[in-house]
């Protein structure tokens, strides 16, 4: 067997970092050969709540699964950690204003950041699920100096998985005969889920799907469907998000399929005309644990358009947290 490898997710006793934590351990992300550690992290009330995920964990009997590390201390949750899961934030809550959002989940990252860069394994990968998921990856990201700004990202998989399923449901196609598809920019009602260089069974997607109800219904459909599941199970999406943080470690990992890219919130380099430092999603392919932005995309008015749209947003987010970058 492989020597272990540690895993640590913060927000660990809510729904999402409990759906997340079994799939772990039996495999989903990194496969059936590799042993973990989970080192889960909580906030003090919620500790016994974290005692009690352990003990489901342990009953489970999992193979792979050598030791399950709880603590309300981010320092200890990070120690040598080879992968984090930034899953716990502060939600909305009525009344409040989206830059006291902000703050508030700033005072979390920003430490967060400081224990991932002081603790961590300095080949570390991170990745934030806690909403407002690009702009807390952002401050996370500029807390921790001394690791790459490469290793941080920020989750939109589950938007990209949305936008899949989607597109399935109305072709009537399999999901794994769609391809090349992008969802860019925040995670939020300004991101952009991008059919244009998308192909199903082969077949353009434009030629596949009727435009206006690409534009007026699709793009709305992937943009809400977080509300939509709300107003449905009186809660925010849990499994879904889980699978689609595992979905998008593992390309991150093990890399994406040769003729296909994934769509992951990343610093911007200044590709496609995004402002440079910005945690924004791009179209994306993986390899040896790496990735790489798919360039040379052809971007017409519409897609121009809707990019600079989530990007303005992006910049306001940054400018309302700049003092704790």
């Amino acid at each position: 067997m492989k020597p272990a490898v540690r895993i640590a997710i913060t927000g660990a006793a809510g729904n999402i970092g409990y759906a997340a934590a079994f799939r772990i351990s039996a495999g989903g992300m990194l496969g059936t050969d590799q042993p973990i550690i989970l080192q889960l992290v909580e906030i003090e009330p919620a500790l016994q709540a974290l005692k009690g995920v352990e003990m489901e964990l342990l009953d489970c009997a999992f193979p792979l699964l050598e030791n399950v590390i709880t603590t309300s201390d981010i320092e200890t949750g990070f120690k040598d950690t080879d992968y984090a899961l930034l899953v716990g934030s502060k939600p909305r809550t009525k009344g409040m204003e989206r830059s006291d959002l902000l703050g508030d989940n700033g005072k979390i990252f920003g430490p967060q950041g400081r224990a991932i860069n002081n603790h961590a394994s300095r080949n570390v990968k991170v990745l934030v699920i806690g909403n407002p998921a690009n702009t807390n990856a952002l401050i996370a990201m500029n807390n921790a100096p001394d690791l790459s700004p490469s290793q941080f990202s920020s989750m939109m998989r589950l938007d990209h998985n949305r936008a899949l399923n989607q597109l399935s449901l109305k072709t009537g196609s399999k999901i794994a005969d769609i391809t090349r598809l992008t969802v860019w920019g925040n995670h939020s009602l300004t991101q952009y889920p991008d059919i244009s260089h998308c192909r199903i069974d082969g077949q353009d997607a434009t030629s596949v799907v009727d435009i206006s109800w690409y534009k007026e219904t699709f793009i709305p459909n992937v943009q809400n469907r977080g509300a939509e599941i709300i107003s449905a199970r009186g809660a925010s999406s849990a499994a879904s998000a889980a699978s689609a943080a595992i979905d998008h470690m593992r390309n991150w990992i093990f890399g994406t399929p040769e003729d296909d890219w994934t769509s992951m919130g990343i610093p911007s380099a200044g590709d496609y005309g995004i402002t440079e430092g910005l945690m924004y999603s791009f179209p994306v392919r993986c390899k040896n644990g790496s990735y790489e932005v798919v360039h040379d995309l052809h971007m017409d008015d519409f897609s121009t358009e809707k990019t600079k749209i989530t990007e303005k947003e992006l910049l306001e987010e940054r400018d309302a947290v700049k003092a704790l970058l």
